[in-house]
Order: C-alpha cells, then structure tokens, then sequence
C-alpha cells in the first residue's frame, strides 16, 4: 500500500479544572493572542473556516471534568484536543495549518481546561506540541501518540528483532520530537486485522520494557476493523483502546450495536476507552448535539477525542459536553 493511500485518522470520578490556574493561564493567553493574531468570534459552529490563529477568552465556556483513565493512574480531561484530522503521511488538516494556527489551538484547548492531547507520527503533529509546551506545563497535560507500524516495511521481510529495535528507537524519537521524558499514553496505531496481536509482538514487548523504564505509562491500541477490536477487548496486553464510535455509525468499525456490543465486553475486562470519530471526522458536523448526547450517556467512554479545527469548534463541544453530564461508567 502506498502511502498516498494509507488509512486516515481524525479523530462519574470528575473533579474540575483549578480556577485560579485558569484565571492566570487565561490573563497569559489572551495578551499573547492579542500580540499575535487579533481575535476572533465565538459560536461558530463545527466545520466553520476559522479567521485568525486564536480566539478571545469566554467565561460561558466551562471547562471538562477531569476524569480517571480506567486502572491506568491518569488523569486526565474528558474531551482531548486531536490532531489527525484527515492524517496520513506525516500530515494532516491540522498541521497543515501552519505553526501559528495550529500551536495557538491547542494553547486554546489548554486554557479552557483541556488536558489530554491526542498526537501521532502518522499526522506530523509531535513537533507542533512541542511548540505548544514552551508554554503548557508538561505535568500538567497527558499526552498519546501512536506508532505507525508500516513505516517499518513488511512484516514478512523484517525480523522480530529487528522490528522490536525499531520500536525501541521510535519511542526515544517521540520523545525527542515532543521534548519530554516519557508519553503518557502510546498505542500500535491503526490495528485492521484479528491476528494483529500476534503479528506485533516484538512491538509490545519494547512497549513492555519502555513502560516499565517509565518511558511510558500506558499501552494500547488504535482499531479500524471489528474484529481487531475484539482481540483488543480481550487482550491482557492492552490498557487503552481507541475506538471509533457515534450514534450513527460514521467512519466506525460495523454497526452501531456490534461496536457498542464489543465495548461493553473491554469495559467488563478492565480496559480503559477513549472515543473517537465522535463527529464521523466531520460528517456528522450537524449532528453535534445528538453525537456528544450518545458518546456521554453510553458509559462506555472514559474520555473523547475530538479533531477540532478551530477555537469555536472546541469551544461548541466544551458546551455540549456540559449540557450532557456523562453517566456513570459501566464497570467490570
């Protein structure tokens, strides 16, 4: 497969953010926006071209509760900014941005109370967090990114040791590339067939050995087919699962009530969900109100990502997510 047409990527226990950490970030951000890029217009609604790199700061906005990741010790926000919107080759509408639009983002997603961001090496995204952390607090944020296995070429060609030196190389790149010590979160990105677990194992063992180094907290997978999540649901192996889902059925891995079906069994064997393709990257963009509405009162999710492309549109999920109190999780 060529990379022109590599798969794409978007996308109770709460307590809320500090105010006073708000307030100070907020008096920071809004000189720098006001410095930098001028302001732009609250409530547009999700899709909607953005105007300038920043928006002005709206106390109507509530920050997301903080919530615990299943057994895995994050903390972390309910809703994560993304940065795969249309992803592949290293790229994506996000990075295509440019530095300023993009870094003023997720700045933005921060102040508002957002700590959890959602990166890859697929998307080219890791050097633009980078950027942001010269003025979000590292400890403050949880961070994932996933590995793209394909860059190693393929797997009938490449040997199990070979492969598990590659990992163990990419992992200390990540951290070069973001400028930190260790990931939060780090998943096998984009798993598309039920023997990935087999097929991958030099890849888990040097996730093992790098979570146990402190290099990594958590471990999982990404998945874009059915049954790949299966086997995730109930792998021993797997902390996180990524996983696409919305009300109906957009960009996800089979039906609504299959995928549900699945969750439900991680959920029951311990396994920490976040959700993606809440808006079905996108096409479900007038939907808003009915796809946040589903992904809270599922109690499937620990937490979302949501591929934001502008300060409005997170700010449009923030309110949805506050209008829609999550209910409580279904547990083991």
């Amino acid at each position: 497969m060529s990379q022109r047409n590599l798969p794409t990527e978007s996308d109770s226990r709460q307590s809320n953010t500090n105010p006073s950490d708000r307030c100070s970030r907020r008096s920071l951000l809004t000189a720098t926006a006001a410095l930098s890029a001028g302001t732009m217009h609250a409530g547009a609604a999700i899709g909607a071209e953005s105007e300038s790199p920043s928006a002005p700061i709206d106390d109507d906005v509530p920050p997301p509760p903080q919530i615990q990741l299943g057994n895995t010790g994050i903390t972390m926000s309910r809703v994560g900014q993304g940065t795969g919107m249309h992803g592949g080759n290293r790229q994506s509408d996000h990075t295509r941005q440019g530095f300023e639009k993009l870094v003023a983002l997720l700045n933005h997603a921060y102040d508002r109370g957002v700590t959890f961001f959602d990166l890859a090496d697929l998307y080219g995204s890791h050097v633009y967090f980078r950027e942001a952390l010269r003025t979000i607090p590292r400890d403050k944020v949880t961070v994932l990114s996933k590995l793209w296995t394909r860059y190693d070429g393929p797997f009938e060609k490449i040997a199990p040791s070979h492969r598990k030196q590659a990992a163990k190389t990419t992992i200390e790149r990540f951290c070069h590339e973001i400028a930190t010590d260790h990931l939060d979160i780090l998943l096998l990105h984009c798993m598309t067939t039920p023997d990935w677990s087999e097929q991958l194992q030099p890849y888990m063992e040097a996730f093992d050995e790098a979570k146990k180094s402190g290099k990594l907290r958590a471990v999982g997978v990404s998945c874009h087919n059915l049954e790949a999540l299966k086997i995730a649901s109930q792998s021993d192996w797997v902390d996180v699962i990524l996983a696409r889902i919305n009300p109906h059925g957009a960009k996800m891995d089979g039906k609504v009530d299959d995928v549900v079906s699945v969750l439900t069994e991680a959920r029951k064997n311990g396994k920490a969900i976040i959700g993606m393709k809440i808006y079905g990257e996108g096409t479900l963009a007038d939907k808003a109100d009915e796809c946040i509405r589903f992904a809270q009162s599922n109690g499937l999710l620990d937490t979302m990502t949501v591929g934001a492309e502008t300060p409005e549109q997170m700010d449009q999920t923030l309110r949805l997510i506050a209008k829609y109190p999550a209910a409580p999780l279904i547990t083991p």
